[in-house]
């Protein structure tokens, strides 16, 4: 049985005869079936009937059915109602417009609204410089996607990614204080993407990239960075590799070792793989090998799509060929962006001594995290349920907070390097062991180091 995750907790309300040691039965049959009970509530009692609401957390869909089938079943019970609590989270969505002014009066609504607005107004076209001061635009910034690569679940459409991408919006407000909006474009045209967060730009303050799928991520956001006046990010790009670097960073601390002298296998090559690459290289590393379904990218071969080419062109200096074993043969660190299963256990045995192993496909890892920690001495992942999480969370919230502080226009690789260093430095010596080289999202004191970091000032 896979692991009880709260993002498959249900609540069921059950009807039972009027006898409290059923709902011991309830609970123990839960247990044994491997539900992980969280909360019982008896919501009425009369002497016909108890009416009591269980709450507990499953595997997945098919455990938590599978929990109330069998709880159904004992004598005494009927299972009333399922609800999943996931799905009631987000009913009616889950942010929401509230207005900072006091609108209580006449005189409120003509300060805040017409007349005194058009005054205000009139201020913003004499000196367009102050819409950062007078409006929200200092403070927001436009999640957009196109939802073609939402996720592990692919190309879903717009509609379907809302749901992420209020979750996201709901993540900035909460980390670093950020009004984000979510802007689901119902086009996978590249030009038509580009014209559309184009023709918004105006009202935000940055623009943040989401579940794009590449290539067409590279393009639209080059594209974006060479003709707005606002920083463009895709977080599923340079959010990962901030992290990813982070983390890396720590973990080599760990085995005493550094990046400039480690061997690096990255499998996959897409939009988070390159631009790890990108960051590792930028930021010392000189052995980078990627491995993708074409096997170890080579500058030599001929066949490679534009965008891996380039990625070759910057990568295996040794010219290292073949499959990921191959790959992986004196290694120092492995980077999974890429599938599950991609890794087996006994390749890891072929690296250096040491080996430091991040599976960070999502929902399900190249490598099984545990199997993965009996044989490497730093494993991480992209899961909440095993340590040493590689979360996106740690980066693009500070990312932007000192983005807009600085009204800073582009955003540089010099940035997401200081960002980087940032997130590591906030784990301390003392800290610092194989389970935690990176701080939890939790941690207060990160979204400030970052904001610090790319605003490029000392601690």
């Amino acid at each position: 049985m896979a692991a009880t995750a709260s993002s498959y907790s249900i609540t069921m309300r059950l009807h039972t005869r009027p006898d409290h040691a059923v709902v011991g039965a309830v609970a123990t049959t839960l247990a044994e079936h491997g539900g992980i009970v969280t909360g019982i509530d008896v919501a009425e009692s009369s002497h016909e009937r108890l009416v009591v609401d269980v709450t507990c957390s499953a595997a997945d869909q098919a455990h938590s059915e599978q929990l109330a089938e069998v709880v159904d079943a004992l004598d005494g019970v009927q299972v009333h109602k399922v609800s999943d609590r996931t799905f009631l989270l987000h009913i009616g969505g889950k942010i929401a417009v509230q207005s900072q002014v006091p609108l209580r009066t006449r005189d409120d609504l003509s300060m805040a609204y017409t007349p005194g607005v058009g005054r205000v107004s009139t201020a913003i076209a004499q000196n367009p410089e102050d819409v950062w001061r007078l409006t929200v635009k200092g403070n927001s910034v436009a999640v957009v996607t196109d939802g073609s690569a939402v996720l592990g679940l692919g190309n879903i459409g717009p509609g379907a990614a809302l749901p992420v991408m209020e979750g996201k919006a709901a993540l900035f407000k909460k980390f670093a204080d950020i009004d984000a909006w979510p802007i689901c474009l119902d086009t996978q045209d590249t030009d038509e993407i580009v014209r559309a967060v184009q023709l918004i730009a105006p009202g935000f303050g940055g623009i943040n990239l989401e579940d794009i799928a590449a290539p067409r991520c590279f393009e639209i956001e080059a594209r974006l960075r060479e003709t707005l006046d606002i920083p463009v990010f895709h977080d599923d790009q340079h959010g990962t590799a901030i992290v990813v670097l982070a983390a890396l960073t720590n973990a080599l601390r760990v085995v005493g070792k550094t990046l400039a002298d480690s061997r690096i296998v990255v499998a996959g090559g897409g939009a988070a793989g390159t631009a790890i690459v990108s960051l590792l290289l930028a930021d010392g590393a000189s052995d980078v090998v990627v491995w993708d379904r074409e096997g170890c990218l080579s500058r030599h071969d001929t066949s490679l799509s534009d965008a891996k080419a380039a990625l070759a062109a910057r990568t295996n200096p040794r010219d290292v060929r073949g499959d990921l074993p191959t790959a992986l043969a004196g290694a120092d660190v492995f980077v999974g962006v890429s599938g599950p299963g991609v890794l087996q256990a006994e390749w890891i045995d072929l690296m250096a001594p040491d080996p430091v192993v991040f599976a960070l496909a999502n929902p399900d890892p190249e490598i099984d995290p545990a199997e993965a920690g009996k044989r490497a001495a730093v494993v991480a992942s992209g899961r909440s349920d095993y340590p040493n999480q590689i979360n996106n969370v740690l980066a693009f919230p500070g990312v932007f907070r000192g983005l807009l502080d600085a009204r800073a226009h582009v955003i540089t690789t010099d940035m997401l390097i200081r960002a980087a260093h940032a997130i590591a430095a906030v784990v301390t010596d003392d800290e610092l062991n194989p389970s935690f080289i990176i701080p939890t999202v939790f941690h207060p004191d990160v979204p400030h180091a970052v904001a610090r970091a790319i605003r490029g000032l000392e601690e």
